[in-house]
């Protein structure tokens, strides 16, 4: 690695001629529409379209108010319980995946990655034909329901009443659902890279000295996949804490995140300070996450 620093450092005009066009980019579609929107978020609306930049921390007060604090709380609530359904769900496939033969790995791997080719909103609208009124999911519920009303008449009940569709969206539920199926390949895609480099004669010691597959999965598995679970971890709880798209479309009034109130006052509300005040909150509190994490994970490496 030294040896490899120093055969950069000794040419540095090809390593500027590599980096700078993508540090440029990087420059001026990233970190300078940034530092604009930072400094809106110290600046007052002073007409239809004008914003002084004014130094004044009120924006960061209102955005602390309790009714933003109680749904950025909320938000964050949700994106946990996302993230851990993501896991539970997620490193069964992974491990799947990472003991399927290799002749169908790339078929399952592809598969994970498959709904990335299709964009968000296609996706979101299936879903929630899937889950609508006269949906699928509400279709086969009614199926089912029609058949236990013909059994109970068949042994001589009164048949059930007549079937009501299930409310499956505009709702936390829904929310839940939708950023479930969006995230779910962010948690499996670092989940298998991590069980895939795993040492299978461990595994198989493990249970050659008589202990289970249970324990084996919590005592050999999952420490060494531990860098992978992170990674998935901090890869779906941060796009999820500031998913908009899925609650826009498949959530209620009671249902919505702190990305759809961020998207009203730079829409609707045209208060862009405000607008831009809480979106450095976001941000601030996921460098907190991502930094909380690297602490974790140096001190891990101390640790051993």
């Amino acid at each position: 690695m030294a040896g490899g620093l120093q055969d950069w450092k000794q040419h540095k005009r090809p390593f500027a001629a590599i980096a700078g066009a993508p540090l440029f980019w990087l420059l001026l579609f990233f970190l300078i529409p940034m530092a604009i929107v930072w400094l809106y978020s110290f600046g007052e609306n002073a007409g239809p379209a004008d914003i002084a930049i004014s130094g004044t921390l009120e924006n960061y007060k209102r955005a602390t108010e309790w009714l933003y604090l109680s749904i950025f709380l909320k938000s964050l609530a949700v994106a946990a319980l996302v993230t851990l359904i993501c896991l539970i769900i997620g490193f069964p496939v992974a491990m799947a995946i990472t003991f399927a033969s290799p002749k169908w790995r790339p078929w399952l791997l592809l598969g994970i990655m498959l709904p990335f080719w299709t964009n968000l909103l296609i996706r979101t609208y299936a879903l929630m034909m899937l889950m609508g009124t006269n949906g699928y999911a509400n279709k086969g519920l009614g199926a089912l329901w029609e058949g236990a009303s013909w059994l109970r008449t068949l042994v001589g009940m009164q048949p059930l009443e007549a079937w009501t569709p299930v409310q499956l969206l505009y709702n936390n539920f829904a929310v839940v659902l939708g950023l479930v199926y969006v995230h779910l390949p962010f948690m499996v895609l670092p989940l298998y890279a991590a069980l895939d480099r795993l040492d299978k004669s461990l595994i198989e010691a493990s249970l050659d000295l008589g202990a289970g597959h249970l324990r084996t999965l919590m005592k050999i598995v999952v420490p060494l996949a531990g860098p992978g679970i992170l990674a998935g971890v901090m890869i779906t709880l941060i796009p999820a804490l500031g998913a908009y798209l899925t609650p826009d479309l498949m959530g209620g009034t009671e249902s919505q995140m702190i990305a759809n109130v961020i998207e009203r006052q730079f829409k609707r509300a045209n208060d862009w300070p405000f607008g831009a005040a809480l979106s450095f909150l976001l941000i601030y509190a996921m460098f907190i996450l991502i930094a909380l994490q690297s602490m974790r994970r140096d001190k891990g490496r101390e640790a051993h």
